[in-house]
């Protein structure tokens, strides 16, 4: 072995269109001794361990300072700075306070939510066989190199892409990668340099799962050089999108600053205009501030999103970052893989013809091995000469397979006992691509038949075997095959998505019964049946789907599989109609360059996309997000990392791919494409009590707003001081906010379609119901100030003192309007959220605690009161509940009204 591990790799390799002895000589080794240990050594410190690159986990301190990467933290920020400036430095604390508190709630949800990714992702460490040194041995996968000789056989995982140099009956399942559900054959010969992945026949790729058969492969790269690696280290570079929340909340913040620039100004130069000093506008203009800037909101927005992470959780969804919550509740498009998503991922008969014409369904799902085979029109149970046939048929199909079912560890017993009464005679004629078809020889054990005739049995692709056929088993005896109605009856179970193998057998003459197998020596056969495979739908799929349907969420199907398989699931699934919602990679590539017209128009128009490749994923998600959807994603295999990247929001499957999980914003632990329509509807639970609090907070501000401008106006001192506007935003109403949170889904959210992506938090309801509001408080409040007309400090001290209890009663009160935006706030139960009544008794307990104690007396300018006066304070703020009252009413009957309108002109 003369060259080193870094001449193999001076220029990248096509080792498909390489003959084995052509792959063993570039890679300096042999297939009999493999690799000696000195080699090896040298190959792994040059290439490195057999690992795939990947994302690090975050550190604690990392994700702590992701929780400062929000536009409202900053703006509280710019104001605590202000206050220390201005030597208010209670206030600054305060903030800091709050700010703190975000953060330390938000670390704890997405650590924990890392965690429990993190655990997902712990697989068992593979172990290989492998030739080294002359010798057989086994090594863990990471300790692989280009160059290791790799021994397969059924059910082993494929460690490394290999060349492979013998296939003996071998399948693998690549689903995971080319998104074909459809076992892959593998061959030993060399193919053209320009063959695609998805058709390397001749190469078995890292992440496979041998199906059937055994083969020897040659390793030929590793880690990140492997297909699976370059998947993964595209994912790691690529661009992602902006949740949502987090697009809504910087539009949001940009709002709320302008609107707080924009006031201070303008009373700012209505203070000057009165010749009221600079010092004393400028504390004006830091107290509107305050008052304008929603302190609490994003304490209670994490509040909000931890407790959806929470109720999603017990939904088997695992959030890893807290805006992915709202943003699955957003989605206007879910973009679902096919394979192991809607469907199990396990290729199963469901449906069986015999020649003589019956159709016969067949339940059960998967490889449980449970089901029933029934009539398919009338769904009765089988007649004696019906049950004949098929237990020749599913006879055949046990004897002439290599596959082992499983219940529990052990062996399925009627396996077991059909093999039994039959033993091997001669070779078996392995499945290859070229030939399509595999044979078995047997003599039976047991019966008049024990050690004489040898029966071959027969199985594989339509086309293929009914050449071969002289007869068919008819209703009564053996009959004449019906040829073309047989390849009508196959191309009839084509169409609809089946892949349709053909069963026959036939029995050796005396003089061939000792010879070998072989193409040539083949038997006459007679035909047994057609059986229909399919992967199919998982059993929840369909409803969930429709309920995509009624929440206006457009489900889409992106698969690398057969365009009649994917078409025949997504009739199934009612996502489409015909063939012309279905169109290919090959049909999408002529249509334009990704970002063309032509190619948005094509996206848009289908509602199927089938046999496209990774990237090919990539870009039609990406059209979806460029177009201004919202778009989810969801996918289980290295093939969808990089959509899931793309998208808006990534859902992987529990079970997926490492790549996968590592890539998703979310995980769906019983991959249960429903715990994602779950998922949204609790995403959509989570925006409404963000609307919610945000209405409580912003109200709130809009009436302090008003009620400083009033006073301004009006000639009357500040109403309220910094700290007091602090207090009741991030203590009183701060407790408040936090318990809305808690609020429990309001019934018809899967009802209403999705939010515009132009919609912000701000739409036309949230500005009504905040005017509304904003102004019933406001003008409560500013009426008890001009009542009391304070002149001297004690008297203004002492009005402040009430104001400031009037404004906690105002938040107390309306409160309860906020619980719903389209609900009278006395239809709302209070078993839906008795969290909030305890928050709103807390609130006011702690303020008339405060009342009574020196320390805060001191800290806020307040003093206890009298039990009358609380009582007419509260009287004062009970109106609050009447003005919400009142605007639900006309809004309800004039949105009925327009309802009745529309009905009359269709």
């Amino acid at each position: 072995m003369a060259s080193t591990a870094r001449d193999l790799r001076i220029e990248p390799t096509a080792w498909h269109a390489l003959t084995p002895a052509e792959a063993l000589a570039r890679q300096d080794t042999r297939a009999d001794t493999g690799l000696d240990e000195a080699e090896v050594a040298r190959r792994r410190e040059e290439f490195g361990p057999n690992t795939l690159p990947g994302r690090k986990p975050p550190t604690l301190l990392a994700i702590f300072l992701h929780q400062f990467a929000n536009p409202l933290i900053y703006v509280l920020l710019a104001a605590a700075v202000v206050s220390v400036v201005i030597g208010e430095s209670k206030d600054a604390i305060f903030i800091l306070l709050v700010i703190l508190l975000n953060a330390t709630i938000g670390t704890t949800q997405e650590w924990k939510a890392e965690s429990s990714a993190a655990a997902l992702q712990q697989l068992l460490s593979i172990q290989v066989r492998v030739k080294r040194g002359g010798g057989d041995r086994t090594v863990p996968a990471e300790e692989l190199v280009p160059g290791d000789i790799v021994l397969l056989e059924s059910g082993n995982k494929v460690p490394a892409d290999l060349r492979l140099l013998t296939a003996r009956s071998l399948e693998m399942d690549e689903s995971f990668l080319t998104g074909e559900s459809q076992a892959a054959a593998k061959t030993v010969d060399a193919l053209d340099e320009d063959t695609g992945v998805s058709d390397r026949r001749n190469i078995a790729f890292a992440g496979a799962t041998t199906t059937s058969g055994r083969g020897v492969g040659l390793v030929v790269a590793t880690g990140p050089e492997t297909e699976v690696g370059k998947i993964a280290r595209s994912v790691t570079e690529g661009e992602s999108s902006k949740p949502p929340l987090l697009i809504r909340m910087e539009r949001f913040a940009h709002q709320i600053s302008f609107i707080v620039l924009g006031a201070s100004a303008a009373l700012a130069a209505i203070a000057i205009s009165q010749g009221i000093p600079w010092l004393e506008v400028f504390f004006l203009a830091v107290a509107l501030a305050v008052s304008a800037i929603p302190e609490g909101l994003p304490v209670a927005l994490t509040v909000a999103l931890s407790i959806a992470t929470s109720r999603m959780a017990r939904r088997k969804v695992i959030v890893r970052k807290l805006t992915a919550v709202e943003s699955l509740g957003s989605c206007q498009i879910i973009a679902s893989d096919k394979t192991g998503t809607l469907t199990v991922n396990q290729q199963t008969v469901k449906q069986v013809r015999l020649p003589s014409g019956e159709d016969f369904a067949v339940t059960g799902e998967g490889y449980n091995g449970e089901g029933e085979v029934r009539a398919a029109q009338d769904e009765t149970r089988l007649d004696e000469t019906s049950r004949q046939h098929l237990e020749r048929l599913v006879r055949a199909v046990i004897l002439c397979n290599e596959a082992e079912l499983e219940r529990d560890g052990s062996r399925d017993g009627q396996n077991e006992r059909e093999r039994g009464a039959w033993r091997h005679s001669g070779d078996a004629i392995p499945f290859e691509s070229e030939r399509r078809y595999a044979a078995q020889a047997f003599r039976s054990n047991v019966g008049d038949k024990a050690n004489g005739e040898v029966t071959v049995v027969v199985k594989g692709a339509a086309e293929t075997v009914l050449p071969l056929c002289r007869d068919m088993v008819g209703p009564e005896r053996v009959v004449d095959l019906d040829r073309e109605g047989m390849e009508a009856a196959a191309l009839e179970l084509a169409d609809h998505g089946y892949r349709v193998l053909a069963v026959a057998e036939g029995e050796l003459a005396d003089e061939a019964a000792g010879a070998e197998l072989a193409e040539d020596r083949l038997p006459p056969l007679t035909l047994l049946g057609l059986v229909g495979f399919i992967d199919p739908l998982r059993p929840e799929a369909k409803d969930a789907v429709q309920e995509c349907h009624e929440a206006g969420i457009e489900v889409i199907m992106i698969t690398g599989d057969h365009p009649a398989t994917a078409q025949a699931i997504a009739r199934d699934l009612g996502i489409a109609e015909g063939r012309d919602d279905v169109i290919t990679g090959d049909e999408l590539a002529a249509v334009g360059e990704p970002g063309s017209r032509e190619f948005l128009d094509a996206v848009n128009g289908h509602h199927v996309f089938a046999r496209v490749s990774p990237l090919q994923k990539l870009d039609i998600v990406g059209a979806l997000v460029e177009a201004g959807h919202f778009v989810a994603v969801t996918g289980d295999g290295v093939n969808d990392a990089p959509a899931l990247r793309r998208a808006n929001i990534g859902v992987a499957m529990g079970s997926g791919t490492d790549v996968a999980k590592d890539t998703a914003e979310m995980i769906v632990t019983d991959d249960n494409f429903a715990s994602i329509v779950a998922g949204v509807e609790e995403g959509r639970f989570a925006y409404d009590n963000v609307r919610k609090v945000t209405y409580l907070l912003v109200a709130t501000g809009a009436a302090e707003v008003l009620l400083f401008t009033l006073s301004l106006l009006a000639g009357l001192p500040l109403p309220l001081l910094a700290v007091q506007i602090l207090w009741l935003n991030l203590v009183t109403n701060g407790i408040q906010d936090v318990a809305l949170a808690f609020e429990g889904g309001e019934p018809g959210a899967m009802q209403r379609p999705p939010r515009r992506p132009s919609e912000g938090i701000f739409n036309g309801l949230m500005i009504q119901q905040t005017l509304v509001a904003g102004l019933a408080m406001g003008l409560l409040a500013f009426g008890l100030w001009a009542w009391l007309a304070p002149q001297t400090d004690a008297e203004i001290v002492a009005g402040r003192n009430l104001l400031l209890l009037l404004m906690v009663l105002l938040q107390n009160a309306h409160v309860f309007n906020c619980r719903s935006e389209y609900v009278s706030a006395f239809k709302v139960p209070l078993r839906r959220n008795t969290i909030l009544v305890f928050g709103v008794l807390a609130a006011q307990g702690l303020h008339i605690l405060s009342m009574q104690l020196p320390f805060m007396q001191s800290l806020l300018r307040i003093e206890p009161i009298s039990f009358k006066q609380w009582g007419t304070l509260l009287l004062v703020a009970v109106p609050i509940l009447a003005a919400m009252e009142l605007f639900k009413a006309v809004r309800g009957s004039r949105r009925s009204g327009t309802r009745a309108s529309t009905a009359g002109a269709r």
